[in-house]
């Protein structure tokens, strides 16, 4: 299955664009929703269109996934990036480190239920890019 079927990468999608809307068009802000959805969805949503893009090019297509070692390096990447150095540069960013453990629970959350071979589909082989 391609990434862009997988339900479980559809759903962190629908949730963050219903989010937005919420919030920039119909102008509702649900305190902790707002503050901590778009980042809990943020793992799911990026690693799941890199994945995607990964499979169009790389020779393996629907068997290549990541390993555990690629996501961690994603997450320590997304957290620094936008709880240490964007914070730094412009107030509108702000350092929280529940973003941070949200940053971690979609990363474990894609890990679970994206980082799927297709190979598992057909019952065949390992289902994750262990190292």
């Amino acid at each position: 299955m391609t990434v862009l079927k997988n339900p479980f990468f559809i759903l962190p999608c629908v949730i963050f664009w219903i989010n937005q809307y919420l919030e920039r068009v119909e102008k509702i802000f649900l305190p902790y929703i707002h503050s901590y959805l778009d980042d809990l969805m943020a793992m799911p949503v990026i690693l799941g269109v890199t994945l995607q893009v990964y499979r169009w090019i790389h020779p393996s297509r629907n068997l290549f996934v990541f390993t555990k070692t690629q996501i961690f390096v994603a997450f320590i990447y997304i957290s620094l990036l936008f709880e240490v150095v964007l914070p730094w540069y412009s107030s509108t960013y702000i350092q929280d480190i529940w973003d941070v453990a949200c940053y971690l629970a979609g990363a474990i959350y894609f890990h679970k239920f994206i980082n799927i071979s297709s190979n598992i589909e057909h019952g065949v082989g390992n289902s994750k890019g262990d190292d």
